[in-house]
């Protein structure tokens, strides 16, 4: 069975988000005290997250990535690794997370299925990193990340958003760091959505000018949403991923379900389809129905987002 959208694409990837909460309060991302803690009944159960892993499996979904907030701070989170393991060995299961907690939870979440991990670095620079993460502490991420390494994930991406006035002033050292270390460092355009609406005036960077320079020095191929270069002698990669400047719709094949049960047939749109209360055949039956509603595409360039959630709020 597969899900196919009314534009011929066909569905294969979730992105499930288990929490809005955050230990850090990334800039562009979450407000600067924090978001209000929904209550227990607000967000969806390990339970409900296992019931609409297994639907859309059963729908022909293969891939599922683990978002929050910071997924790891969600109690449960390794049983939930656990229950979407026990559905189907096939089932490509990642988790996006800032990495602070990894050097304690790495191992666990190899352990209980999970094979692959992104982790979100916007700064190699301490202080950079902490006024970009306000409370954050770049020593736990980089020693959460060789936590990964030691417990056997291969294939780290880790995420960096490209920042004018912030981290733009790095990139020869990010592309440097891949020299010695086999993962791939991925530059993302910041987009205007929710705190990030604030920046993209005089924060927003393309990134053209890395991939002018790339194109010149190495070869490219693509992995899903980004154009990777391997640059001669490097262990590792650079992905550049351009919601803005190089949008990826035509070939998206991702649904998103929001901590608290909504279905988003776009990190854009407005339209939600309630997932919670539902199983069996009729949450199949909802799931299925929700990709009819995914657009052809978003309208970044011409009128910004249609969602007023932000991205904590939606998955990260």
């Amino acid at each position: 069975m597969s899900l196919t959208d009314l534009y011929g694409r066909k569905i294969k990837y979730l992105r499930l988000s288990v929490t809005d909460l955050c230990n850090l309060r990334c800039i562009y991302c979450m407000p600067e005290n924090g978001v209000c803690k929904k209550s227990h009944s607000e967000i969806l159960s390990i339970e409900e997250l296992t019931d609409i892993a297994e639907a859309a499996y059963n729908l022909g979904i293969k891939k599922i990535r683990l978002t929050g907030g910071e997924p790891l701070v969600r109690k449960g989170i390794l049983t939930l690794c656990r229950n979407i393991r026990d559905i189907a060995d096939d089932i490509e299961l990642s988790l996006t997370t800032n990495g602070a907690m990894l050097s304690e939870m790495a191992k666990p979440l190899k352990d209980s299925g999970v094979n692959r991990l992104n982790i979100s670095i916007d700064s190699f620079r301490a202080e950079t990193y902490r006024v970009i993460t306000r409370v954050g502490n770049l020593s736990n991420a980089l020693s959460g990340t060789e936590a990964a390494i030691q417990a056997g994930f291969d294939n780290i991406k880790i995420n960096t958003v490209l920042m004018n006035g912030f981290n733009d002033c790095e990139i020869d050292d990010m592309i440097a760091f891949t020299k010695d270390n086999a993962v791939q460092l991925r530059f993302i355009e910041l987009m205007p959505l929710g705190e990030a609406k604030k920046l993209c005036h005089s924060c927003y960077q393309s990134v053209s000018e890395i991939e002018q320079y790339l194109r010149e020095n190495a070869q490219m191929t693509v992995d899903g949403v980004a154009r990777v270069y391997r640059l001669p002698s490097h262990k590792g990669s650079i992905g550049l991923i351009s919601p803005m400047s190089h949008g990826f719709c035509p070939t998206c094949d991702k649904i998103r379900v929001t901590c608290d049960g909504k279905l988003k047939p776009c990190l854009h749109s407005k339209e939600e389809i309630d997932l919670r209360n539902l199983s069996g055949d009729q949450l199949k039956a909802a799931i299925a129905a929700g990709v009819t509603q995914k657009p052809l595409h978003h309208h970044l360039a011409s009128g910004g987002t249609d969602t007023s959630r932000g991205m904590n709020e939606i998955g990260g």
